[in-house]
């Protein structure tokens, strides 16, 4: 099985269940050398989507899922990829255990615009479901928005 990193909604393991059933979790880690940030504002239903850019000087929490091929065609369909909406890199993430190679679904789109309070509220509580840290969770929180 291939290894998934989940981030932005996805961290929640209760939306993970309903869209990945036979994928189970497999570790959390850091996405070195990445930064979480909203993009697509005329893609979103209320504004700018998450989605991760390369910056050298940040890191996004990513819980690692060992993704089902069953499960990877479905997130592959609710993530838009035939439609071009999304792009499903290799990364490497940092995890307790050493490093390790997982697929990423980045926005194919420009970065920029404020999430809806609401939108963010969503990712601030998936991100505490997901056991970031809280620190990380308080960054989201205060994230500008709309």
């Amino acid at each position: 099985m291939a290894l998934y990193a989940a981030y932005g909604s996805n961290l929640d393991p209760a939306r993970m269940v309903e869209r990945a059933p036979y994928s189970p979790v497999a570790a959390t880690g850091w996405l070195t050398g990445w930064r979480l940030t909203f993009a697509g504002e005329d893609v979103g239903w209320e504004g700018p989507l998450t989605t991760v850019v390369e910056d050298a000087t940040s890191s996004v929490f990513v819980v690692l899922y060992d993704l089902h091929p069953l499960d990877e065609a479905s997130l592959d369909a609710w993530e838009g990829i035939a439609l071009g909406m999304w792009n499903k890199i290799r990364v490497r993430v940092q995890t307790l255990e050493g490093d390790a190679l997982a697929w990423l679904y980045v926005l194919n789109a420009y970065e920029g615009g404020l999430p809806s309070a609401r939108y963010l509220g969503i990712i601030a509580d998936a991100a505490e479901a997901g056991g970031a840290p809280q620190d990380y969770v308080a960054m989201l929180r205060n994230h500008p928005c709309t």
